[in-house]
């Protein structure tokens, strides 16, 4: 009856979350028509403390991608979105400059040709700002903070590195979420419903706890001033060479990681339709084409609750509302306490919404 579902929960989904395995490439092979752009993204961040990186960048060479040119087709083409989608970003968004709505065509046809390959919109999104981008500094050892860097940056403030690889270490944690479903979709029962909610609920203070890292290295001013704007969404850019129409896309953000839409969709929380529900709903045509599957195979399960006991299916419910509130905090003292746009990054007023999700989750107890 699941097998669609366990078929999903195979291999690297349970051993490292959504994060790709083998782990990113951090540059392409030697010989790669594709190195420049390992060049050009090592020098990004001080390239966008010129005034001239517009023009700099506009005039490179960003070869197409080409899947006949590449050793390892999904490791090089999830590096190339990445290093590109930094890029563009960069262009568009760069701080102390004119605000730009045009990207040029020697950016925008290999974005838009490889977005579409990745069946996904053309900018950078989560995926590519934290799930593609981090590599181990001891490859035998743990995909945790300590042990891992990023590949690509829009500054050189270790606040950035720091805010990516938090979420990285969120993301992995999730693999005890999707291994506790397992062995319910083998035996569904009321025996291994309640194990795996009390396996959910312990995996979620665990991702609480890394949350609440954030201020150990990362600056509300820095992350306001200097990283921030290029992340922020698209708004009437035209891409040359595509298509001429301005296009407004969503810019990175949390809400794209599938994590938190799982665990909404497995336990089908009833949030009442809003503005911000209806962004979220829009958020997974951000996602890695394979998350979205696993979402809506989610959402189709049949409900636990018959079979759940209130105890861990109320801790799980509890802790996700706590994650909320914890994000409320980060996003009230790093973004609202210093701006007068009440749109987040990805381009919805967020604040005025966030509330009600946490109380909807906790209404939701039983």
């Amino acid at each position: 009856m699941y097998q669609v579902l366990l078929s999903q929960l195979q291999g690297s989904i349970v051993k490292r979350g959504l994060l790709p395995e083998p782990d990113p490439l951090t540059r392409f092979p030697t010989g790669s028509p594709y190195e420049m752009l390992d060049d050009v993204g090592r020098r990004l961040p001080q390239l966008l403390n010129q005034p001239g990186a517009r023009e700099y960048l506009k005039g490179c060479h960003f070869p197409e991608f080409d899947a006949a040119d590449c050793q390892a087709v999904d490791a090089e083409l999830r590096l190339y979105y990445v290093r590109l989608g930094f890029i563009a970003s960069g262009y568009i968004n760069q701080i102390g400059q004119p605000p730009c709505h045009s990207l040029p065509a020697n950016i925008a046809v290999p974005l838009v040709k490889a977005c579409e390959r990745l069946e996904r919109p053309p900018i950078l999104s989560y995926d590519g700002y934290a799930l593609y981008n981090w590599c181990r500094l001891d490859p035998n050892g743990p995909i945790a903070l300590g042990n891992i860097d990023t590949l690509q940056n829009f500054v050189e403030l270790y606040d950035e590195h720091w805010f990516i690889l938090v979420h990285v270490e969120i993301e992995v944690l999730a693999a005890e979420i999707f291994r506790a479903l397992v062995p319910v979709l083998n035996n569904w029962c009321a025996e291994t419903i309640n194990a795996a909610l009390w396996q959910i609920a312990h995996c979620l203070e665990k991702q609480l706890q890394v949350l609440r890292r954030i201020p150990e290295h990362m600056s509300p001013e820095l992350y306001f001033r200097a990283f921030r704007p290029y992340i922020r969404f698209f708004e009437d850019v035209s891409y040359e060479g595509v298509n001429q129409v301005p296009l407004s896309q969503r810019g990175e953000t949390g809400a794209q990681s599938s994590i938190i839409p799982s665990l909404v969709a497995l336990l089908k929380i009833p949030h009442k339709p809003t503005a911000l529900t209806n962004h979220l709903r829009d958020m997974r045509h951000y996602m890695p084409a394979g998350h979205r599957l696993i979402i809506e195979e989610l959402e189709r399960l049949t409900p636990l609750n018959s079979l759940a006991e209130p105890e861990p299916f109320n801790a799980v419910l509890e802790n996700l509302a706590l994650f909320r509130e914890q994000h409320l905090r980060w996003a009230e003292s790093y973004i609202n306490a210093h701006v007068s746009d009440p749109r987040g990054t990805g381009g919805t007023p967020y604040m005025q919404w966030l509330q009600q999700l946490i109380d909807e989750t906790r209404a939701y107890q039983r």
